[in-house]
Parts: structure tokens; C-alpha cells; sequence
């Protein structure tokens, strides 16, 4: 702990030199697990070419950072037999990262039916400009004479080289010039309306990270210039740009899984709190034929939402034989005399009307009830009922506006005994 407290104190960028090839393996994981989120879906929609672009995005993104890594670095030098030829490979790799971003912007933003010149024309040049720039990339790597090996430094080092600085200030240019344009995408698109807002919030950590890409080219191009002029600011591109370049790769991961990850949390929360929501009216259900669904193992969520609405509806139907609709009728207006929403005061009605009649299939097992009522809305609105069933004050404050005051000696009215407990609206 001593001598690294002396390093730090004595090196702006002590700390980041002293963890240098971990900054390039955490994005390097942080897009391989983006890349596992995305692969069910990939796999399962396969014929959407949406989906394959992300996924060969992220692809690329992984790459670029497990062969920036001074470990495989030197692994592609010593395999290859060619000092520094890892350098080109790399930034080949950068620079089809740059280009399928740019091309997946136009196509996302503008759909994959958009068959426009216009649209057509853009990625063409996208294309051609970034597979020029590879070309150029080798080209200028085979001119020039860059026999001395360098893991972690190779920009600043090789910066005042004939070819190599061509090569690097060349790779340098291309990727600020694709991340203003691409990050220029994103925030104009970001401002449009009717965006859903999972894809919103996606597409936001998506411009900061750009942004943030911008950061590390200009300190890339900082510690290179500086070496034109005489300087040594080094540390910039050795200590600086990695944390950098890893921050921007976390928030550019999150953009692509947000929209995906973000709506799947959100639907199964949905379906979760629906099921939660059943629960009373499910177990006031349940008292009326003596028990419930069967478990099944391993059911999906959405499965168990299924099977308890339907066991709901199912209880329901033969049940609203027992309902008096007068009675409904007058408890609704009650309700609404409380001051309840015509929506709460509709349920809160269907809920005690529901409660009576369950009282009278208690009483009379082998009554079959009136005619048959026309059960569309109670049988829609089981959500609703069921939460109404929750709060049991609401309802016993209704159902003493709707009961009229006994004679002495007289019997209460069917249901009248009839109550709910705050836990699950099940009658007593």
C-alpha cells in the first residue's frame, strides 16, 4: 500500500497506470453481457435485420476492446510475427465500429422501409468512406517503419513517424468525425415526439456516451499534437483515455439493452401486479366452489395471469345469476354520494354485489338465481372489482348508505353480515 500511495503521489495518472489493462476488459464484459441480453432475441427474430445490425454492433464493440487489451496485444505481435501489426487490426476494427454505428443510426432513425436516395445515398457514402479508410489504415502501416514494439503507447510514440503518424492521425479523424455525426443523430432524435420512453431513455445513455467518445478522441489528439510541438503529454492517452474510453463503452451498452431490457422489466412487472391485484376477488372465488387452480410448475407469469382470470371469470358467470342489479344500482349511487370517481364507484358497487351474492350461494347451495344478467362489463372489470375489494372501509361505508335502518326484531338483509378483511376481501 505504501509504495502504490508514492506511485499515485508522484503520477497524475498513478492509479489508472497501475489498473491499465483492466480498464480494457470491463467494457470489453460490460458488452459481452449487452450481447447476451440481446442473443435470445436475436436468435428468436432472426429474420429482423434490425436486430442482427445491433447485435453485429455489439459484436464489433467487444472485439475492439479485447484486442485493444496490451495482452492480446502482444498475442496478435508475437503470433503474426510483426512488430505492432496488432495497431492497424485494431483500428480497422474501430473503424467498422464507426461506420455500421453510423449506418444503424440512419436505418433505425429512419426505419428499414425508408428506400428514399436520399437515405440510400448516406449509407453509401458511409460505406465507401469507411472501407477507404481501412484500405488506408494498411497501407500506411506497410510504408512506414514502426519495428519497435509498444503495447500501450503506440499513438504518442509512433506520433512524429512518417506513414505511422498518417495512420494514426487518419484513424484519430475518422472516428471523431463518425461519433459528432452519429451523437448529432441521436440528440435530434432524442427531441422528437412520440418516442416510447423506454427507447428515450436509451437513446440518451446512447448520446452521452458518444459525447464521452468525443472526450477521448480529443484527449488522444491532445497527447499527439503535443508531441509535434516538442511536449510530453503522454499520460493523457495512456492514462486518461482508457477510463474514458471504458466509461463511454458502459453507457453505450446500456443505450442498446435499455429499450429491450427495459420494456421486458416493465411488461413482467405488469403482469405481476395484475396477478397481485386478482388476488382478492380470486380468493373470494375460491370460497365459492371450495378451492382453487391446481399448481403448476414453472408457469411463466403470464401463464398464471391467465389461468387466475380465467378461474375469476369462470366463478363469475354462474354467480351473477345471484346478483340483484337493484341493489348494484343503489350502492353505485351511494358510492358516488361519497365522492368517488364514477369508475371506483362502479366497482366499489360490482364489488359488494358481488359480496351479497356469494352470501346468498352460502345460503342456498342449490339455488341456480334469477334469470341471467348481462355480465360483459362485471366480467371485463375484474381488475378493478378486485381492487375495490382492498379497502373494505370504502365498502362498508357504502354498504351503510345503502342499508335501511332494521325494524326491531327484523332480519338483516341478505349480505348485510356480509364483510371483507383488509388482507384479501374474502366474506366472513
Amino acid at each position: 500500500m505504501t509504495v502504490l500511495a508514492a506511485r499515485l503521489a508522484f503520477s497524475p495518472a498513478g492509479f489508472v497506470n497501475e489498473f491499465y489493462p483492466s480498464f480494457w476488459w470491463i467494457p470489453a464484459g460490460v458488452l459481452t453481457a449487452a450481447l447476451a441480453i440481446k442473443l435470445p432475441s436475436i436468435i428468436r427474430l432472426w429474420g429482423d435485420p434490425m436486430l442482427r445490425a445491433v447485435g453485429g454492433l455489439l459484436l464489433l464493440a467487444c472485439a475492439v476492446f479485447v484486442f485493444v487489451a496490451p495482452s492480446t496485444i502482444a498475442w496478435v505481435n508475437r503470433i503474426t510475427g510483426i512488430p505492432n501489426i496488432a495497431a492497424p487490426w485494431v483500428y480497422s476494427l474501430l473503424m467498422a465500429y464507426c461506420g455500421s454505428c453510423l449506418l444503424l443510426i440512419i436505418a433505425w432513425r429512419n426505419g428499414l422501409s425508408d428506400r428514399s436516395d436520399a437515405t440510400a445515398r448516406a449509407m453509401r457514402r458511409v460505406i465507401v468512406t469507411y472501407s477507404g479508410v481501412i484500405v488506408s489504415l494498411w497501407v500506411l502501416f506497410a510504408l512506414a517503419d514502426g519495428h519497435v514494439e509498444r503495447l500501450r503507447d503506440l499513438d504518442t510514440y509512433y506520433a512524429t513517424t512518417p506513414y505511422l503518424r498518417e495512420m494514426i492521425l487518419l484513424y484519430l479523424l475518422a472516428h471523431t468525425v463518425a461519433t459528432l455525426i452519429t451523437s448529432w443523430l441521436i440528440w435530434n432524435w432524442v427531441r422528437t415526439d412520440g418516442l416510447d420512453a423506454w427507447l428515450r431513455w436509451g437513446l440518451k445513455f446512447l448520446g452521452v456516451g458518444y459525447v464521452v467518445q468525443v472526450v477521448f478522441d480529443a484527449v488522444k489528439l491532445t497527447a499527439v499534437t503535443a508531441r509535434w510541438t516538442g511536449a510530453d503529454l503522454d499520460w493523457l492517452s495512456t492514462g486518461v483515455a482508457p477510463p474514458v474510453a471504458c466509461l463511454s463503452a458502459i453507457l453505450i451498452a446500456v443505450g442498446f439493452i435499455l429499450p429491450h431490457a427495459g420494456q421486458y422489466l416493465h411488461d413482467r412487472w405488469r403482469v405481476r401486479l395484475a396477478h397481485r391485484e386478482l388476488r382478492p376477488l380470486y380468493l373470494l372465488m375460491r370460497s365459492v366452489n371450495g378451492g382453487g387452480m391446481p399448481v403448476v410448475l414453472r408457469a411463466t407469469p403470464e401463464l398464471r395471469l391467465i389461468r387466475r382470470e380465467t378461474f375469476i371469470r369462470d366463478v363469475l358467470l354462474p354467480l351473477a345469476r345471484h346478483i340483484d342489479e337493484e341493489r348494484r344500482g343503489r350502492s353505485y349511487r351511494a358510492a358516488l354520494s361519497l365522492g368517488l370517481e364514477p369508475e371506483r364507484a362502479k366497482a366499489a358497487a360490482a364489488a359488494l354485489a358481488i359480496q351479497d351474492a356469494v352470501a346468498v350461494r352460502h345460503r342456498a347451495p342449490a339455488d341456480d338465481g334469477g334469470p341471467g344478467h348481462d355480465t360483459t362489463d362485471l366480467l371485463r372489470d375484474i381488475g378493478a372489482v378486485s381492487r375495490a375489494l382492498r379497502r373494505p372501509d370504502v365498502l362498508l361505508a357504502v354498504r351503510a348508505r345503502t342499508r335501511p335502518a332494521p325494524a326491531a326484531g327484523a332480519a338483516p338483509e341478505p349480505g348485510a353480515a356480509a364483510r371483507t378483511t383488509p388482507e384479501d376481501g374474502r366474506v366472513a
